[in-house]
C-alpha cells in the first residue's frame, strides 16, 4: 500500500467519472441466485423519487441449519452513495458465502448492498433529494429510501445490524459500537481481523468523537439503527474503512471483519445458555 510522508493514504479522487452501474455491481449475485440453494434475490422493494421508480436491492442468504434459533442479521451498505467500498465488499462477502456456506451456519442474512441507489449511481453522498440519509432514521423522515429501510428494520427484528462505510478523513480502519452490551466484544475481534489488511485508527478522537483503540461508543443522531423501542436491543456495528486506501485492501478488510462478527456472535449464542 502507498502511504504519504505522514503515514496516511493519498487522497482518493473521482473527477469526471461516468455514472456507476448498479446492475454491473449486482450481476455476480444475480447469477449466483439463479442456481443457489442459499442465496435469494428479492426484487420486491421499490420507492418513488423525482417521479421515477427505483429498486432497493435485497438479498437473503440462508446458511446451513445451526443448533438453535436462526440468527437474523441485517447488513447494510451504500447509504452514502460516494462510498462504493461497502457495496462491493458486501457483494464479495455474499459471493464468499456461496462458496463456503458453513461460514453462515445458523444465520439468515438480510443483505442490502445499495441503500442509496441514486446516490450510488451518481457518485454522490446524498440522495436524489440532496439529503444525507444517514441522519434521517427514526426522525419522522419523509425520505422514501429511509421509510423503506425502516420498514425492513421493523419487519425482520434483527438480532444484529451491521453498516459498511468509508471515511475520507481517516488513515485507518475503525468502528462504532452501539446497541446490545455485547457489541464491544464483537467489534474488537472484527477490527483485529481487518488489521490483516489495513492499519487501525488509534487516535483518541475520530470523526469528532472520543475513541479508544479504534472503537467509538458515541455517534451521530439519525444513523441507520434498530427501531428505538425494540427490546432487547440488537447489536449495532458500523465499520469504517479509510477511503483513500487501495480498493482491494478496503474490500478485503471489510469482508474479514464481517466474517469475524459472524464467528464471534455464533460462539456467543452457543455459550450464552451456560452463563
Amino acid at each position: 500500500m502507498s502511504l504519504t510522508t505522514k503515514g496516511e493514504f493519498p487522497p482518493a479522487k473521482e473527477v469526471g467519472l461516468p455514472k456507476r452501474s448498479m446492475s454491473d455491481l449486482l450481476a455476480p449475485l444475480e447469477r449466483a441466485a439463479k442456481a443457489s440453494p442459499n442465496l435469494i434475490a428479492n426484487h420486491g422493494a421499490h420507492f418513488e423519487s423525482g417521479g421515477e421508480t427505483h429498486e432497493l436491492p435485497r438479498y437473503l442468504f440462508i446458511g446451513p441449519k445451526g443448533g438453535g434459533e436462526t440468527i437474523r442479521i441485517g447488513i447494510f451498505a451504500g447509504v452514502h452513495g460516494d462510498e462504493p467500498e461497502g457495496p462491493h465488499a458486501l457483494v464479495q462477502f455474499l459471493t464468499l458465502l456461496e462458496r463456503q456456506a458453513n461460514l453462515a451456519a445458523g444465520y439468515c442474512l438480510f443483505a442490502y448492498p445499495v441503500c442509496n441507489p441514486v446516490g450510488f449511481e451518481n457518485r454522490t453522498r446524498h440522495s436524489r433529494d440532496g439529503v444525507d440519509l444517514n441522519r434521517e432514521f427514526w426522525r419522522d423522515s419523509n425520505e422514501p429510501e429511509v421509510k423503506l429501510l425502516q420498514s425492513e428494520l421493523v419487519a425482520h427484528c434483527f438480532h444484529g445490524i451491521i453498516s459498511l462505510h468509508a471515511d475520507d478523513s481517516s488513515h485507518g480502519f475503525y468502528g462504532f459500537a452501539h446497541g446490545a452490551t455485547l457489541t464491544t466484544n464483537l467489534i474488537e475481534p472484527a477490527l483485529e481481523a481487518a488489521e490483516q489488511f489495513l492499519p487501525r485508527n488509534g487516535n483518541d478522537r475520530i470523526d469528532g468523537f472520543r475513541a479508544r483503540n479504534g472503537v467509538i461508543r458515541d455517534g451521530y443522531q439519525g444513523v441507520l439503527s434498530g427501531p428505538p423501542k425494540v427490546h432487547p436491543r440488537p447489536f449495532e456495528i458500523i465499520l469504517e474503512t479509510p477511503q483513500a486506501a487501495p480498493t482491494y485492501l478496503k474490500e478485503a478488510a471489510l469482508v474479514a471483519a464481517l466474517r469475524s462478527i459472524l464467528t464471534e456472535y455464533r460462539q456467543f449464542i452457543a455459550y450464552a445458555p451456560n452463563l
